[in-house]
């Protein structure tokens, strides 16, 4: 992130989604994005205009060459996060889903906005791309049949993250390769930089996953707060859990840098394994459960 938008975040967040210098004055959000590469969490801010239901934002770029590296995000993971300014000076913070529009659409929705702000018309003119139109519709909780997709996805990403953990924890115990490197008697050992480096990729890989899945996740349990009043408890719970897991992973990562040896990131991997397991069965008992149970019609 450049010391320019960390500043304009900064200042964002702390004075309830307002902020001076260049964007004094303009409709701004704050996107947060999920790296199609590495996973992580990316947060932008972006100028929008309210259409309806939904928000729109412009990958302008400032009229660069290539589109701005959080709509390549987007298009790779659809699913946001957006944080608002409110009138009461507090920054409201949603999850969405990310829409690109296309052909007739976006051309109108583009040129109301060149109208809105001639600057618009000076980033179109100074690059060959056609800038995308993006529309961010707000997750809505309030349907069961979406609580019921979110249980489902839920327990799909924790299967999928144990089953990564138990590969990279699996390499870390393997065998020498016999093709690779032999002692003075010619017997097989392991060639632990190559295997390092193998590793490395690996756990960085899951670390990035794992990071993208608690940023997506901490969104989402602001609105399930919301709708599910009776878990403010367990959610705190899980969201202290997650700072948690981050600072095992940040240290697990420290040591793949420092070129640790595989037995040494073996126990720091299987220490992330069991806060892992413990945190996931937690959340799915908790989650599961409620997301999945029919709710009585008040009334009736």
């Amino acid at each position: 992130m450049s010391d320019f938008n960390r500043q304009v975040i900064e200042e964002f967040r702390a004075n309830g989604g307002r902020v001076g210098g260049m964007f004094e004055g303009a409709s701004l959000l704050l996107l947060t994005t999920t790296g199609a590469r590495s996973g992580r969490a990316h947060t932008n801010p972006a100028v929008y205009v309210r259409d309806g239901a939904r928000l729109l934002v412009f990958a302008s770029n400032a009229g660069g060459p290539k589109h701005p590296a959080w709509f390549h995000n987007l298009s790779a993971d659809p699913y946001v996060t957006v944080e608002l300014g409110t009138p009461e000076g507090t920054v409201e913070r949603f999850g969405a889903t990310a829409v690109v529009t296309e052909g007739e659409e976006r051309d109108r929705l583009y040129a109301e906005q060149e109208e809105r702000d001639p600057g618009f018309a000076a980033y179109q003119a100074a690059t060959d791309r056609v800038i995308p139109v993006v529309a961010l519709h707000r997750v809505d909780l309030g349907d069961p049949a979406r609580h019921r997709a979110i249980a489902d996805h839920l327990v799909k990403v924790h299967a999928e993250l144990r089953a990564e953990l138990t590969a990279l924890r699996e390499g870390l115990g393997s065998a020498p390769d016999p093709a690779g490197p032999t002692d003075a008697a010619g017997t097989a050992v392991r060639d632990t930089p190559a295997l390092g480096g193998r590793l490395a990729r690996h756990c960085l890989a899951f670390c990035g996953a794992l990071h993208a899945h608690h940023h997506n996740e901490d969104s989402a349990f602001d609105l399930l707060e919301r709708e599910f009043p009776e878990l403010t408890g367990s959610l705190d719970r899980m969201r202290e859990e997650h700072k948690v897991v981050a600072r095992t992973v940040a240290e697990l990562e420290a040591l793949l840098t420092s070129g640790a040896a595989p037995a040494t990131l073996r126990a720091e991997a299987d220490r992330l394994a069991a806060r892992l397991e413990e945190h996931f069965t937690y959340e799915e008992a908790q989650l599961v459960p409620a997301l999945t149970r029919s709710r009585a019609v008040p009334g009736n």
